[in-house]
């Protein structure tokens, strides 16, 4: 049996590209951080779900789909939701299940498989309530005006992930999140606030809602166990909301470490400026969906490392776009005698990219070598004469039907490599004809332009000059027609016309 490649991460937490090792080979997990859900995600956020989904599938292919245990969580209870909901007039949960559903969906768009788990907030209260009893209990964190505060004085290791010291921190708290006035120290983080326009549960402190950070480690906790092998966030999260959820998971289940890998991706910019809502230069997912197929944003989030800053553009939506139909068009003429074989255990001869730090624009580049090699294998006719040009076996063929046997068994072992890749990135899944008309039907409108071709050139025999002119009009309307609805007719050697989206 051919041995897997191994994977390297960077680890936020150490500072280091380590080989990945999990506790259990068997039950591997992973944590990535979901959205609050009060209104629509941004493409930050689709970032950061998208690299996750990127390591879920190589860590589902080195140890098996049932091996590889991932929560994702959705926060369901916020002052921005409770704030929404009061303005609107409704139930938090009719905010919440909207935005979760949309949320939900516009991943599925963008290529995300579903986590194994998708814990919410409201559902895992019991939970954090324990787990705030039981930092109480051990001298943690405190109670003070109907709040509850983790003292971060108690924990010496606090800082570690985001190099932050105890003597340099000037807050922590999302806005609103208790006064400086109730802690003991500036950097103590809330874990229970009293309840906000009736929004609230019982617990022994007072009748309240959670915390931000406690949530993410309960719901953890509950789907994973108490330490777990990777945690994914934006970079953003690091300071204060990892950093809190270290403190308060270590300390309420008396371990030295929470998650042993931190896999942080860098932000994405919209021109030289970071992405943020207080700039007013946030782009949603689902309105780049409207005009945008979820491939083509795929691709675009995965140009760049996931440790590297990403600059958002048009140019690098266009230029996703003409990549993805030059693939396509690529393995659209690909003769039908080949055909990729599934890879599972590929005989690598080195660690492909996507294992190194899962790095995918290195990978992706790997795209366009092996589609060089079997164009070259595709344009040049093969003969025992200038096979060795392609081979470096000694023996030379004994006949051109046995060249073609060797240039087509070449061809499809580099598909299989390429659609491994493609499997892991999730790019290059559909048909191709599926990709150029994408989902829409013109079969009807250009069989009649077809039709309509015919019958002027008939015309044009006979000599109706203006029967000819207006049907060559017709269809000439029909290609204006089509292409403002964004659709290419494209002419073909038997008269028979073809189209795909532009």
């Amino acid at each position: 049996m051919t041995e897997q490649p191994q994977l390297t991460l960077y680890n936020s937490l150490t500072r280091e590209k380590e080989i990945f090792t999990p506790q259990d080979p068997t039950r591997v997990t992973m944590y990535n951080c979901g959205p609050t859900v009060y209104s629509y995600a941004h493409i930050g956020n689709a970032r950061a779900a998208v690299v996750a989904d990127v390591l879920f599938r190589v860590l589902r292919h080195i140890y098996g789909e049932d091996h590889v245990i991932y929560a994702r969580n959705i926060t369901d209870v916020d002052d921005k939701i409770i704030k929404a909901a009061t303005e609107q007039g409704v139930e938090i949960s009719e905010i919440t299940e909207k935005f979760a559903k949309i949320y939900q969906d516009d991943l599925a768009a963008l290529g995300c498989l579903p986590p194994t788990h998708e814990p919410k907030a409201t559902e895992h209260i019991g939970d954090m309530i324990t787990m705030i009893s039981k930092l109480i209990k051990d001298g943690f964190a405190y109670e003070s005006d109907g709040h509850v505060f983790f003292d971060v004085s108690k924990y010496d290791d606090y800082g570690k992930l985001s190099g932050n010291t105890l003597d340099a921190l000037r807050g922590g708290d999302r806005v609103g999140e208790g006064e400086v006035a109730r802690k003991k120290n500036s950097a103590d983080f809330v874990l229970w606030k009293p309840e906000l326009d009736g929004v609230g549960w019982d617990a022994p402190f007072g009748r309240g809602r959670p915390g931000w950070h406690i949530e993410c480690s309960a719901m953890a906790k509950a789907t994973l166990g108490e330490v777990i092998d990777i945690h994914c966030g934006g970079v953003d999260l690091k300071f204060p909301h990892h950093e809190n959820e270290i403190a308060q998971s270590c300390c309420a289940n008396g371990h030295d470490v929470f998650a042993k890998y931190w896999v942080h991706n860098e932000f994405l910019n919209m021109g030289s400026e970071k992405m943020s809502k207080s700039l007013g230069n946030v782009t949603l997912i689902h309105d780049l969906l409207e005009e945008w197929d979820g491939e083509v944003i795929r691709l675009a989030l995965l140009k760049a490392h996931y440790r590297s800053e990403l600059q958002w553009s048009e140019d690098l939506l266009r230029e996703s776009k003409a990549q993805l139909d030059g693939w396509y068009r690529f393995l659209q003429n690909i003769p039908t005698e080949t055909a990729a074989k599934p890879v599972s255990n590929y005989d690598f001869k080195f660690t492909p990219a996507i294992f190194d730090d899962i790095n995918t624009p290195y990978q992706i580049s790997s795209f366009t070598v092996l589609q060089s090699q079997i164009k070259h294998l595709l344009e040049n006719e093969l003969s025992p004469q200038n096979y060795m040009r392609f081979s470096t076996i000694e023996s030379l063929p004994k006949s051109d039907a046995e060249c073609r046997s060797i240039m087509i068994s070449q061809i499809n072992k580099d598909l299989s490599v390429l659609s491994f890749y493609c499997n892991l990135l999730d790019l290059l899944q559909k048909d191709p004809e599926e990709w150029f008309r994408g989902g829409l039907d013109y079969d009807a409108l250009v069989a009649e332009y077809d039709a309509v071709r015919v019958d002027a050139l008939k015309a044009k025999e006979a000599g109706d000059m203006a029967a000819m002119g207006a049907l060559f009009k017709r269809s000439d309307d029909i290609r204006d027609q089509v292409k403002a609805e964004g659709i290419v007719i494209e002419s073909g050697p038997d008269g028979k016309s073809t189209w795909r989206k532009a």
